[in-house]
């Protein structure tokens, strides 16, 4: 296949699963993510692989544009080398969360192609996290993949990429897991504040 072939195919394909995007549970997560912050909970992001990277990032995002109180274990890699090292890999998040005081105030949002799968033991450390979140009442919601996983069947409020191409799902669904936090820390009627750039531009 010649190379602009596949990229107007790559691009057709990113065109369909915006209009399959089910915008309710956007807006569900928003609401989630406003209660935490009204109520000074925390907000706590997980995944693994590119969904660490995105943790990080959202972190950022969250923190300073829209002034949620939020960390994410992927930016501590003493902490998470050790914890894999001590406790298991299925448990370091867990632990971590444990470390961490989680309770009913708090949120933990999830970056994962396929959710975590306690039966086929996919992402454990997903699933054994969630399981501590739901236990102690904090609130869960995600972006993933697929059929969304263990993330999406114990979710207050989740976002489940449609699968256009099985040969694309995780570009897909980890090009996607950017777009919907973009969208919601930018939501006029959510983020706190403006980012660099779109303030400038007013002045300007």
């Amino acid at each position: 296949m010649p190379y602009q072939d596949y990229i107007k195919s790559y691009l057709g394909e990113i065109k369909e699963i915006v209009d399959k995007i089910d915008q309710n549970s956007v807006n569900e997560m928003i609401k989630v993510l406003h209660e935490t912050r009204t109520n000074r909970g925390r907000l706590f992001i997980i995944g693994v692989g590119g969904g660490a990277g995105h943790a990080s990032h959202a972190v950022n995002d969250f923190r300073k544009l829209a002034g949620i109180e939020s960390y994410t274990p992927a930016d501590n890699v003493a902490e998470l080398t050790a914890r894999t090292n001590d406790d298991g890999w299925h448990s370091v998040f867990a632990n971590w969360l444990k470390g961490s005081f989680i309770n009913n105030k708090d949120a933990v949002m999830v970056f994962s192609v396929g959710g975590g799968n306690a039966e086929k033991n996919i992402s454990a450390n997903i699933v054994e996290a969630l399981k501590l979140a739901k236990g102690v009442g904090a609130k869960v919601i995600g972006v993933v993949g697929r059929d969304g996983g263990y993330t999406k069947q114990v979710a207050d409020a989740c976002v489940v990429v449609p699968v256009i191409n099985n040969e694309n799902v995780t570009p897909h669904t980890e090009s996607f897991q950017a777009v919907i936090w973009h969208l919601i820390v930018s939501h006029p009627k959510f983020r706190a504040n403006e980012g660099k750039w779109e303030s400038t531009a007013k002045i300007a």
